[in-house]
């Protein structure tokens, strides 16, 4: 109880003073009201882990001490004293958040045994919250989450980078959240409070992306209509984001050369050289030092923009992060969506673990998406959820063509039977209906009735295709038997 900050509500000078002792003497630190309007004022001057309160009090009563306790601090527990002839009022007190209520008359050691329980839950919480916190500090920054080594070493490197002012190179396939380590980087860094502006490379022709790199006076060209500030004078003092910068022409390598020499950009059209203070972060698929290799990039741009070259793996490299992942974005979303989800379901659960996810971090938040948005609250979310077809293998369905699990699936099917002669669909998919019940009824030891339920089918349709494709066991005769 050493250290734990106590207030105490009671309109009694002795029974206050004695509560305030004995409190003291095991080391709480401890302020005392006399009134429940004076609480109330304390109350938003401090915060307390614990309040001792008497339920009747001049000015505001113990339930309004209860109600604005919580309403200002959720954590801090609220221990009511009341006398026999209201403890029904003490008990729904209880169902509005109180921690528990004492009954006068007591002796001083019921109510220090309170606090000491109390105490110890508060000190569990703290350790949970702490123990929450270096978990996070350690497996995730600025939104990136991930437990696997190779993420864990990029996050420690993100961190000692962000605070710099070095050009950075994220290179990583599509869909492996390469925007959002630029983003963490510059929220991170000295230049937080500035613009973040982005670029895509490859998403214009050559003319116009050097317009917006560079921006354009009017008449510069036909159809400028109009002065225009580039990309560069828009990040001044920020941070410029260079997507796809393997895309990037030898005449606009050449002009962000010389601007990184010179710290400064003509407008096209323009005559005037404006001072550029601009920090490059850029990301491509391929390595730069590969494309430079090539001959595809200018070497000194090349070397410039890779002083700090990050990689961002796969999510079919590190497995161990796609629950760590899954798991972060559905308590986004479900806030979002005001839904209350009790998480994925082992077969869910299995289900990513064994997906390649070939479009990454980007095809995961696509299924937690629909998943959530699918799911009903208070249940777990279960594959077909994370599929999104109301017919599904998972349902006993054919396979979708548009799935990825399904079609992964065949072909990892496929691959183990190189010779095999095609079969027909109708083969196909029947095969992958047996395959599917018994990976069911193996779930459930071999349970019909609840390898039913799991594949959201009657019994008797899951006994007819036992029985049409042979599948038998113990515990399926035993409950055929009872019927």
């Amino acid at each position: 109880m050493k250290g734990l900050r106590v207030l105490i509500v009671d309109d009694e000078p002795l029974m206050r003073l004695s509560m305030l002792d004995a409190l003291e003497g095991v080391g709480c630190e401890v302020m005392a009201a006399a009134t429940g309007t004076e609480g109330v004022t304390v109350l938003g001057t401090r915060q307390f882990d614990v309040v001792i309160t008497d339920l009747r009090l001049p000015g505001a009563d113990g339930l309004t001490i209860l109600k604005v306790c919580k309403e200002r601090s959720p954590t801090t527990e609220v221990i009511l004293i009341t006398a026999h002839a209201s403890v029904d009022t003490a008990v729904g007190a209880i169902k509005l958040g109180a921690y528990d209520y004492i009954t006068k008359p007591f002796q001083m050691d019921e109510l220090l045994l309170i606090v000491e329980r109390v105490g110890k839950i508060i000190g569990l919480r703290r350790e949970n919250l702490e123990l929450k916190e270096v978990l996070e500090d350690r497996f995730s920054f600025g939104g990136i989450h991930g437990c696997h080594q190779r993420m864990r070493a990029l996050l420690e490197r993100l961190k000692l980078v962000a605070a710099t002012e070095s050009p950075v190179s994220i290179v990583g396939e599509r869909g492996t959240g390469k925007e959002l380590v630029a983003h963490t980087i510059h929220l991170n860094s000295p230049r937080r409070d500035q613009p973040l502006i982005k670029v895509g490379c490859g998403d214009l022709p050559d003319k116009l992306l050097e317009a917006e790199l560079f921006g354009h006076e009017k008449g510069a060209f036909p159809g400028a209509l109009r002065q225009r500030r580039g990309r560069f004078e828009l990040a001044h003092k920020g941070t410029l984001l260079l997507d796809d910068i393997d895309t990037l022409s030898s005449h606009l390598q050449s002009k962000l050369w010389q601007l990184v020499q010179e710290r400064k950009c003509v407008r096209l059209g323009g005559r005037e050289p404006l001072e550029i203070d601009v920090r490059i972060l850029c990301a491509s698929t391929q390595d730069l030092k590969a494309s430079v290799a090539q001959g595809r990039f200018l070497p000194q741009l090349g070397d410039y923009l890779t002083a700090v070259p990050l990689v961002v793996p796969p999510l079919r490299e590190r497995r161990d992060d796609v629950l760590v992942i899954a798991e972060h974005l559905l308590e986004t979303i479900a806030t979002t969506l005001h839904k209350s989800l009790k998480g994925f379901s082992q077969s869910s659960r299995d289900l990513l673990m064994r997906y390649s996810f070939p479009d990454n971090v980007q095809e995961l938040k696509r299924m937690v998406d629909r998943a959530a948005a699918s799911g009903r609250n208070g249940e777990l979310l279960q594959p077909w959820d994370l599929c999104g077809f109301q017919t599904c293998p998972f349902l006993g369905g054919a396979p979708q063509p548009t799935c990825g699990f399904c079609t992964e699936g065949l072909v990892e099917k496929s691959q183990k039977v190189e010779s095999a002669t095609l079969a027909t669909l109708a083969v196909a998919r029947e095969a992958f209906e047996r395959d599917y019940i018994l990976a069911a009824l193996q779930q459930v030891d071999g349970s019909r009735t609840n390898a039913a339920a799991l594949l959201g089918l009657s019994r008797k349709a899951l006994w007819d295709k036992c029985k049409r494709y042979g599948i038998s066991s113990a515990k399926g005769e035993a409950e055929e038997g009872e019927e």
